[in-house]
């Protein structure tokens, strides 16, 4: 398993913006097989702040979604949410791979 972890700084004064550019990928994420863990905005402190998190069950797979970018006008209606309100102002992803707990022991 692959996750993404993906850190945004976003302009406060357009949440409602990122929230539905938000939606939008978390459905896409899902259809298109993997695992959408959510967004996660700002509550208290640094108001320009927001995360999201989703895996795939390998690089290749992720690789297949990441091939739609561009291509599938789903994803390019997505990316216009963003890229229309100017609600992200910048964004850096980065892989991670989980490290669980161990099942107990019987």
């Amino acid at each position: 398993m692959i996750t993404c972890v993906v850190e945004y700084v976003i302009d406060p004064a357009k949440i409602e913006s990122f929230e539905s550019f938000g939606r939008r990928w978390m459905e896409l994420v899902d259809r298109h097989g993997g695992t959408h863990h959510g967004y996660f905005l700002p509550a208290e402190g640094a108001s320009d702040r927001a995360m999201a998190l989703f895996g795939f069950p390998s690089l290749a797979s992720y690789e297949e979604y990441r091939a739609l970018f561009g291509e599938d006008p789903e994803f390019i209606d997505a990316d216009r949410i963003r890229d229309e309100s100017g609600c992200v102002l910048r964004y850096e992803r980065t892989f991670m791979r989980p490290l669980l707990p161990d099942p107990p022991s019987r």
